[in-house]
């Protein structure tokens, strides 16, 4: 009882904590983007920091790699949870691709906007090509980018098919692809299913039972070797299946 008392509280106290630096990060992003650009990327990381720990997460990361990391990568991950969102930013320095309906989330879509978030039509193959090409070009300004080449949230097990977007930016530019596999101990409860809003997610993650996130990094994969971006996803996506063998069979 005192351990839930405590919890409670200390919930509360972040949640107001969030609360007031969305505010001022809402207030900040309209201001013009000349002003901002130089410090708002960092502080939409401190945003989503304090947002994991509003949630109640216990996220982990473990380093697999044996090599050092890149300075430069394309990260890739599943995509079984909302979590990610927030999650991957909090840990890597990198610019989020997300689905253009996350634009229009109240106040969340102002700041990923002005965070420089990337953003896709799914079903648009116009928006696709539109967004590959920004991508490459926040990759040639130096930064670094995450993708979920499922698509999508597709579930807790590996999607059947891995999309080629990220794999063919990774040949035409030679930078390697960073692979995180996502573990979430209680699987059920942070596994994101239609139709599911994002606010019944919140609630399950701050209600779960099981509240660790396990953010597994290995080493980079090189585009080295590969000339056909489909059979370089196959492969990249082969790798998972045997984490998944690993962290979750």
């Amino acid at each position: 009882m005192i351990a839930f008392l405590i919890r409670t509280i200390w919930l509360l106290w972040c949640w107001i904590e969030l609360s007031v630096f969305t505010l001022f990060l809402y207030i900040l992003a309209w201001a013009p983007e000349f002003l901002i650009r130089p410090y708002y990327h960092f502080l939409f990381r401190v945003w989503c920091s304090f947002f994991v720990r509003a949630l109640g997460v216990d996220l982990r990361l473990h380093e697999k790699n044996r090599q050092p990391l890149p300075k430069q990568y394309i990260l890739i991950a599943n995509h079984p949870s909302a979590f990610e969102d927030v999650g991957i930013p909090s840990l890597f320095d990198v610019y989020p691709l997300a689905k253009e309906e996350v634009r229009d989330w109240w106040l969340a879509g102002k700041i990923n906007t002005a965070a420089e978030t990337l953003f896709v039509k799914r079903e648009d193959p116009e928006s696709r090509h539109k967004v590959l090409d920004e991508m490459i070009k926040k990759l040639e300004q130096g930064h670094n980018i995450a993708v979920f080449p499922e698509g999508g949230c597709k579930g807790r097990r590996i999607f059947e098919k891995f999309q080629s977007g990220a794999f063919d930016i990774s040949l035409r530019t030679g930078i390697p692809l960073l692979p995180v596999f996502l573990h979430y101990e209680a699987q059920e409860t942070f596994e994101w299913r239609h139709p599911q809003t994002l606010l019944h997610k919140l609630w399950h993650f701050m209600t779960s039972r099981n509240d660790q996130a396990n953010y597994y990094v290995y080493d980079a994969i090189y585009p080295t070797g590969y000339t056909d971006k489909k059979a370089f996803a196959e492969s990249v996506r082969q790798m998972y299946l045997q984490w998944q063998a690993l962290y979750l069979e």
